[in-house]
């Protein structure tokens, strides 16, 4: 078994220096000894305290696992950012992206259904198992094993052609580092903010909200800021579609593989 590389010290000055704190200004604040923070800086302390590094943990909202097993010098910015928003892989108990799931008499994982009245109770107890609880659930068929699932209703037309009033059947995202560019997806915002199905892009500013409906512009949402995502998997609607609107998209379709023919013959 090889010995596994501790990163505690040199993560710990890393963020020291990241937030452009003195030992002395970090130590009187965690209300220790200069030396004792140097000599966990430096390596010379190979096993500090629990108490010291628990305290570390909470001070710089970085999981003990993340410090202790991660070199963060060599993370790039945005995932630091994310890392000191709380959204850390490895933070357990009742911290940001820890899902709270229901489970059935098979230990099945259940779909839970969040109704209109219960976005903004959602919003502060969608990590709370006993509010998850409390939510409507039901199963499907045919559901892909190994995702969580759940179904948020949307409003509006900024998503056209998915009609108003749709409910959509989402799978959980746990990473948001393997989020492909313009993936369909329902955001669950901080605060005041609603819930949003969008086309979601991560990038270096935070993450791109993109309309189908081109009146609505697009705006970008600071990781900090995005509890959840949920990724599109199927929607349900009541409306039913108008015949002319299919008729409209067949005759675009010919029209196009017309273009592409001339395209061709001149080629």
């Amino acid at each position: 078994m090889t010995d596994q590389k501790v990163f505690f010290g040199s993560n710990l000055k890393f963020l020291r220096e990241r937030r452009k704190l003195s030992q002395e200004e970090l130590a009187n604040t965690l209300k220790i000894k200069r030396s004792k923070l140097a000599a966990i800086e430096s390596g010379q302390t190979k096993t500090p305290p629990f108490e010291d590094v628990i305290n570390l943990s909470a001070y710089f909202k970085i999981s003990i696992d993340s410090l202790l097993r991660i070199d963060l010098g060599k993370l790039g910015s945005l995932k630091l950012r994310e890392l000191e928003a709380g959204n850390d892989v490895y933070i357990k108990g009742g911290q940001i992206r820890v899902l709270a799931i229901t489970v059935d008499q098979h230990n099945k994982e259940n779909l839970e259904y969040v109704p209109v009245k219960a976005k903004a109770g959602y919003q502060s107890g969608f990590n709370d198992p006993d509010f998850i609880a409390t939510l409507p659930k039901f199963s499907l068929p045919n559901l892909p094993d190994g995702k969580t699932y759940r179904m948020f209703p949307i409003a509006g037309d900024s998503m056209l052609p998915f009609p108003d009033a749709s409910e959509l059947i989402c799978t959980y995202i746990e990473n948001w580092n393997s989020l492909k560019p313009q993936t369909l997806c329902v955001a669950i915002l901080k605060g005041t903010q609603d819930f949003v199905f969008k086309q979601v892009s991560l990038t270096s500013g935070g993450l791109l909200m993109e309309s189908y409906n081109s009146l609505y512009k697009p705006y970008t949402v600071p990781v900090s800021e995005v509890l959840e995502l949920w990724q599109y998997y199927s929607h349900h609607t009541r409306q039913i579609p108008e015949i002319q609107d299919i008729h409209s998209l067949t005759a675009i379709i010919k029209e196009m593989q017309a273009d592409i023919k001339v395209i061709k013959d001149k080629a």
